[in-house]
């Protein structure tokens, strides 16, 4: 029987976790707390719940990975390289979610020489997104056309019923790295031209993409999301006319967030003095004012805004202005964070939705081509969520695949190759994700 170690046990653990179960494997879930990982196994005869914390007894990784076959980080970004060294030095195979950093990618040659898979971006976003895009490349380049615009984005939003607060926004995975995002750089191509974007001027660059979701036309806001050019190597493409990945949300994240990142909500460093505070004492302190009175006009002429704009409503209703005690954490990023979650979290049998749409322009030798690829996927009420099984199921396919021996390139691998996405799709398909394409003659 195969084993596998699944590091972490956080919101998007369980559907990958079941999965693998349901396929035979013996399924080691490490965590921090042990009693997430009890939780997510629930009892099952093939899983083993251990209490695992890579941050204070990094000794221990090696010997855990050892006693596997294949190790699954599901882990913050930044132990991944760690994780994949310890996979390395012996001889076991590895999956992320995550996107490839310098660190993981520079372990390339080593994956090869040991013969190690480390196969990465294996989520929804990345992940899904690049295998239905490449589904899309690979057959008009067969057809003898060349991709001269592609556009992606994608969100894990609340279903339409559950958007209910000022935000649009409700958090079913990491709400610091959500919120973190908003201070990425970004790099994509859009008119022919590429443009380069700080991360203070990330939601300068925002339009309307309009989604048909359950019948009804929705207009979204889309965003970039990181840096689109590596992906002209990654999809074998270079569209002359557009680059872009980018993030969906409904409107006022984008406007809310931009200006709590001006004031100083987004800061990761320590503050001290906040024992005893109010949240309105260190929204006063953040922005350099000297009373609490009349905040929120205040801090809207300290940022030039609409004092009656989304940006102030969105501040007021999360409380940052109100009398509400601090709660412990002392950077205000995490302050942030923690409420985030206990006022923006899904209620007991709220869906949540995952949007994910490519639109490619193909030109031929007598005519182009607008092809739209599209995934619109719901939370189960009582279930998982979305997000749960988008970027879960995903990469617990990845590990059937590589113990199967069903794919066996080694190194460090993105999912853009069809022995691995061609099947991988289908069996997302069968597992009730659905694409649908369409395409029209414009020219």
């Amino acid at each position: 029987m195969k084993r596998v170690i699944v590091f972490g046990a956080g919101l998007v653990v369980r559907a990958h976790v079941r999965y693998l179960l349901d396929h035979g494997f013996h399924v080691t879930v490490a965590s921090r707390t042990v009693r997430k990982a009890e939780a997510i196994l629930d009892g099952h005869p093939l899983g083993t719940p251990i209490a695992f914390d890579i941050e204070s007894e990094p000794e221990r990784l090696g010997s855990l990975v050892a006693e596997h076959d294949l190790a699954v980080s599901l882990l913050p970004w930044v132990h991944h390289p760690a994780v994949a060294k310890a996979c390395i030095a012996h001889g076991k195979h590895m999956v992320t979610t995550s996107y490839v950093k310098d660190e993981m990618k520079a372990l390339d040659g080593a994956a090869k020489k040991a013969g190690v898979t480390l196969l990465n971006e294996l989520g929804v976003d990345p992940g899904i997104d690049h295998m239905t895009a490449m589904k899309v490349i690979h057959a008009v380049q067969a057809a003898g056309g060349e991709i001269t615009t592609f556009q992606s984005y994608c969100g894990g939003l609340p279903a339409p019923e559950a958007n209910d607060n000022p935000f649009g926004y409700k958090f079913s995975w990491s709400p610091r790295g959500v919120i973190l995002a908003g201070l990425n750089d970004a790099r994509y191509r859009r008119d022919a031209r590429e443009v380069k974007v700080p991360g203070a001027e990330l939601f300068d660059h925002q339009w309307q993409v309009p989604v048909e979701v359950e019948g009804k036309m929705i207009s979204f806001i889309g965003y970039p999301n990181r840096d689109s050019m590596p992906y002209t190597e990654y999809y074998g493409i270079d569209p002359e006319d557009t680059m872009f990945r980018g993030t969906l949300r409904f409107p006022h994240w984008c406007a809310a967030i931009k200006q709590m990142a001006r004031l100083g909500w987004l800061g990761t460093a320590q503050l001290d003095g906040l024992e005893g505070k109010t949240f309105a004492e260190l929204t006063t302190r953040l922005a350099g004012l000297q009373s609490t009175r009349g905040l929120a006009a205040a801090v809207a002429g300290k940022l030039g805004i609409d004092a009656a704009g989304p940006a102030i409503s969105c501040m007021e209703w999360i409380g940052l202005f109100s009398s509400d005690p601090l709660p412990k954490p002392k950077a205000p990023v995490d302050i942030l964070t923690e409420r985030m979650l206990a006022k923006m979290s899904y209620a007991e049998g709220e869906r949540d939705m995952l949007v994910l749409q490519h639109t490619f322009v193909a030109r031929y030798s007598d005519h182009r081509e607008r092809i739209t690829s599209t995934m619109v996927d719901f939370g189960i009420p009582g279930g998982d969520s979305s997000m749960n099984r988008t970027v879960g199921l995903p990469a617990a396919i990845g590990v059937r695949y590589i113990l199967e021996g069903r794919f066996t390139r080694t190194g460090v691998i993105v999912p853009v190759m069809p022995e691995f996405y061609e099947p991988a799709l289908e069996e997302l398909q069968r597992l009730g994700l659905q694409f649908t394409e369409s395409s029209e003659v414009i020219g």
